[in-house]
């Protein structure tokens, strides 16, 4: 279906074209100010640190549902070979064929476009077969350190895991914003736990892939508000899936990267890291999400590191 009125009305409140500048390719990331990360790192106290990233592996969370996007395919390419000759030191080396968007990872700002455009008014063709995205490309993001805010929506519902039908509000944002004790602010990353990767980990791909909670359609304009600089969660589809209004797919995708420029992960893991806010009683952190630069790349695998 064409992108409804709703959507476009949103699109106008949110957009950030022209906001850096006619040539910025950053978009959002433009926040994560010196100033900014300074104050990430005072949030620094346990030292305690806490891996959000799942395993790259065979079996991991695609399914097929998404074309294309296949799980990491891993091939040794040399065991214990004496390269320089007999008795001498022995190297074993590998390579791995994955969708950049396999695992837990960033989507670029080139990962999706409407009506023709790319953020910051750049044109969606922009993204060729041969050298991928020609303009903001994920290598063009800047390095990805700055307080992390978790927001536990499960947890803020009294669950540890939201029904597949539900849709994230900004109410839910709210809520999980009095949970967690602090007030999101300009910079800051947010990670949204909905308790959906739980059944991954139990071993039900399929549960996890559909049907998912997620972003709901009013919520890019909380961030927005906020001058957030990326969102992640712990879901396949980061929106609601199914949709909450039939037949519009992905319009909050649309949203965050063609109108916003704001970065946006999936599959992230946020168990641990909610059962170790919960025990110290604080849900900022400092937060390092370093995008691994594919020259022309559309997203990026990640392998996010909490300091509590």
């Amino acid at each position: 279906m064409p992108l409804p009125q709703e959507f476009h009305d949103i699109a106008a409140r949110v957009n950030n074209w022209g906001r850096w500048g006619a040539d910025d390719e950053i978009g959002t990331l433009n926040l994560i100010t010196d100033e900014v990360v300074r104050a990430a790192a005072a949030t620094v106290r346990s030292g305690r640190r806490v891996p959000l990233a799942l395993p790259l592996r065979q079996d991991g969370v695609q399914t097929g549902m998404i074309p294309g996007r296949v799980n990491p395919l891993h091939t040794m390419t040399a065991i214990n070979q004496e390269i320089f000759g007999p008795g001498t030191v022995a190297t074993s080396d590998d390579a791995v064929t994955m969708g950049l968007q396999a695992a837990t990872h960033w989507d670029g700002l080139t990962h999706v476009s409407h009506s023709g455009r790319l953020y910051n008014n750049r044109p969606a063709d922009a993204v060729t077969a041969h050298a991928g995205a020609t303009v903001l490309g994920i290598e063009k993001a800047t390095p990805i350190t700055s307080r992390g805010v978790l927001l536990d929506v499960a947890r803020a519902h009294g669950t540890d895991l939201l029904p597949g039908g539900h849709a994230v509000t900004p109410e839910d944002l709210d809520a999980a914003e009095e949970l967690a004790g602090t007030t999101v602010r300009a910079g800051d990353i947010v990670l949204v736990r909905t308790g959906q990767l739980r059944h991954y980990l139990a071993g039900d791909r399929q549960a996890y892939a559909f049907p998912s909670p997620g972003l709901s359609l009013r919520t890019p304009e909380w961030f927005h508000a906020r001058d957030v600089a990326a969102v992640a969660n712990d879901t396949l589809t980061f929106e609601i899936f199914p949709p909450e209004i039939e037949d519009l797919w992905m319009p909050v995708h649309a949203l965050d990267l063609v109108e916003m420029g704001m970065l946006q992960g999936q599959n992230w893991n946020l168990e641990e890291l909610a059962a170790a806010c919960a025990e110290e009683g604080r849900y900022g952190f400092f937060l390092s999400a370093m995008a691994e630069p594919f020259v022309g790349g559309s997203g990026t695998p990640v392998a996010p590191v909490a300091v509590l």
